[in-house]
């Protein structure tokens, strides 16, 4: 009867485990009943004690315990390297946003120097044509006033020679007159 019992207790066990992980890949539990079975047909068909089938049992628990334990410490272990790695990951985009943050104000410091040369130049280019058209403006009231000059030179050279025309022509007639006195005095 003991026998039939554990059987059946360990066939609703088997049924969790198998429940419990995928069916692909059957459970240690279902290994050990399959070992058992395999052992119990090898040795004749006997039926085991109940002191083997509480051994039997209790080296059951005690690698259902086991490999518990082991689960236990894998996914505390997995837990630890996930939260590790968050933690890695976390602090990796820290540093990763702080290099972009610095470089971001190196950019912004660099665009204001680079707008305010520009600002400048603008200045300087506006001073330098506000500067030509002053110097064109003066340019042409000199060329105004040369040209002025030239015309009031072109003028008295005109007058120059009117004036030397006529002076040469007034000592043609006073010597002409010279001469006509001088024949008369003798």
């Amino acid at each position: 009867m003991s026998s039939l019992y554990t059987r059946s207790k360990e066939f609703t066990r088997n049924r969790k485990s198998q429940s419990d992980s995928p069916p692909a890949s059957p459970s240690p539990t279902a290994k050990t009943l399959r070992h058992e079975r395999l052992s119990r047909l090898e040795s004749g068909g006997s039926n085991p004690t109940t002191s083997d089938s509480y051994g039997d049992r209790a080296s059951a628990r005690a690698r259902r315990e086991a490999r518990e334990a082991r689960l236990a410490t894998l996914t505390s272990r997995v837990e630890e390297d996930s939260n590790r790695d968050y933690k890695k990951l976390y602090e990796g985009a820290l540093t990763e946003n702080q290099k972009l943050k610095t470089k971001l104000q190196e950019a912004q410091l660099e665009l204001a120097d680079i707008k305010s040369k520009l600002e400048k130049m603008a200045q300087q280019k506006q001073e330098k044509t506000s500067d030509r058209s002053s110097m064109l403006e003066m340019e042409k009231r000199e060329r105004r006033a040369l040209e002025r000059k030239m015309s009031e030179m072109e003028e008295e050279m005109k007058v120059l020679t009117e004036l030397k025309s006529d002076n040469q022509r007034l000592k043609d007639e006073n010597g002409a007159l010279i001469r006509v006195i001088s024949k008369l005095s003798k």
